[in-house]
């Protein structure tokens, strides 16, 4: 049989490259985590995990970036609508506010957040009245993974709401439905597989969040200690395979992210046509 001739040639030399650069940058520094994890022994990395200050980091890391996601969930969605259905002054600054969190570093975010939030900042004053502690507490951190993930809804988001058609609204209304009918009906359904996708992509990224959250926690242990941290302290130490052992947690933690946001993406795509 014939081979199919491409237009750009190559694939032998770029596939080449392409495993050759992915092993010298993913494939082999991650399996070098696993072999400085494995050197303290089964018992060691049993000791480890079993930890409760690694417990309670991890716990703490997972449950704040879940609620993070929640969150950005449900407004990224409504600014990712309102960005693509409605025209209004100050629309495209609205949306090149929203990638700042990409182009701001973390250490920057954190500074800010803590001015903010603070007990004798702006916003950390209110709340104060209120009896309501933002900053140095899990409530700061939840606040700071918000920020870093809030992008990642809006933009898997506003190319699915650009695609869907209007038409599907019109014919629902025009059989009788209210407004809320077609909200629940209609378009939320069609909306679900991408803020799912995206919320899954924004709760990986507020999981392994360090440099906007270091500084809004306080940093106490077994109560607003994340798992980020702790690595970094277990390397202070020196206790290289204890880090390595935290960091093979989180690294299987962030492949079973990805690859569940991969399903998503790929439901929605069956679902979309696209």
């Amino acid at each position: 049989m014939a081979r199919t001739r491409h237009v750009l040639p190559g694939f032998r030399l770029s596939l080449g490259f392409t495993i050759t650069y992915l092993s010298l940058i993913v494939l082999i520094p991650l399996s070098m985590l696993v072999w400085k994890a494995s050197t303290a022994g089964w018992d060691g990395v049993v000791a480890t995990i079993t930890h409760a200050r690694v417990i309670a980091s991890l716990k703490l890391s997972f449950t704040t970036a879940f609620t993070a996601a929640l969150v950005n969930g449900f407004f990224g969605l409504l600014t990712a609508w309102a960005l693509e259905r409605y025209s209004f002054p100050g629309r495209r600054l609205l949306d090149a506010m929203v990638d700042l969190p990409f182009a701001l570093p973390t250490a920057v975010a954190g500074i800010a957040l803590v001015t903010l939030y603070a007990p004798n900042g702006w916003i950390g004053a209110w709340l104060a009245q209120y009896d309501i502690k933002a900053a140095y507490a899990p409530l700061g951190i939840t606040i700071a993974l918000v920020f870093v993930g809030f992008p990642f809804v809006v933009r898997t988001l506003q190319p699915v709401i650009a695609d869907l058609s209007m038409e599907l609204e019109e014919a629902a209304a025009c059989l009788g439905a209210n407004r809320w009918q077609t909200l629940t009906r209609v378009v939320f359904p069609a909306l679900l597989p991408a803020t799912l996708a995206g919320m899954t992509l924004a709760f990986g990224r507020a999981v392994g969040e360090y440099g906007s959250v270091v500084f809004i926690s306080g940093n106490l242990p077994f109560k607003t200690e994340i798992a980020p941290l702790l690595i970094t302290m277990r390397l202070e130490e020196y206790d290289y395979s204890g880090a390595a052992t935290i960091g093979v947690i989180m690294l299987i933690a962030s492949f079973l992210i990805l690859f569940t946001a991969d399903l998503l993406a790929q439901w929605n795509r069956k679902r979309t046509g696209h």
